[in-house]
């Protein structure tokens, strides 16, 4: 026969729900992070064409 399940605690449920939000957070700074280096030009950890490479292709 089939038995509920037992009830969860909500300081379970709160601390699932802090460590997802907190590996979102995580990600996000991650994210903005990159974002900034390869604005500023000094990312050598991400590859992605340049505007110069464009150009000779074009010619």
């Amino acid at each position: 026969m089939a038995v509920p399940k037992k009830k969860t605690s909500r300081s379970r449920r709160d601390m699932r729900k802090a460590h997802w939000k907190g590996k979102a957070r995580l990600q996000a700074e991650k994210a903005l992070s990159l974002g900034k280096s390869i604005l500023t030009g000094r990312s050598e950890s991400f590859v992605y064409p340049s505007d110069e490479e464009e150009e000779d292709d074009e010619e």
